[in-house]
């Protein structure tokens, strides 16, 4: 069994079409990372392949152009193998990370390591560590503000 925490499985991530976590990375800050299919047979930077099947890779959940979320809780935007930027339509390489076209061309999404062993996706990289599933804010009650106004 892979050392680190166990995330989901890569059936889940391919039917699902991504899985999104929070972790804290290095410098104590929660980080949104998203889990997404990847079909190269070995994966770059933080991929993890599964033999017969493509894999998953991992990246921090955001556009390298604007920090826009890609995952705000309906799953990640993709086509054809691609992260798709919501705001501004740049494409991300599901494997590579890599952008070649609009606002973010020539930037890498930053990778989070993850293992698959028998089919399941574990977190792997040292820099960062599990919270919990969902998105930084999930499961969260909003401010604590005591304030009547409403919007």
């Amino acid at each position: 069994m892979a050392d680190g925490a166990r995330l989901t499985t890569v059936e889940d991530v391919r039917e699902d079409g991504s899985f999104l976590f929070t972790a804290t990375n290095s410098f104590d800050m929660e980080e949104e990372v998203i889990v997404v299919p990847c079909d190269e047979e070995v994966a770059a930077d933080g991929g993890a392949p599964v033999d017969g099947e493509g894999g998953v890779a991992a990246w921090i959940n955001r556009c390298t152009h604007e920090a826009q979320r890609f995952d705000t809780g309906r799953g990640v935007p993709m086509r054809g193998g691609e992260i798709i930027c919501p705001k501004h339509g740049s494409m991300f390489d599901a494997c590579s990370g890599e952008c070649d076209n609009g606002e973010a061309a020539g930037t890498t999404l930053p990778d989070v390591d993850v293992t698959v062993d028998d089919g399941d996706v574990f977190l792997t990289d040292d820099e960062y560590t599990f919270e919990h599933e969902g998105g930084v804010d999930d499961g969260d009650d909003g401010p604590s503000s005591t304030s009547h106004v409403g919007f």
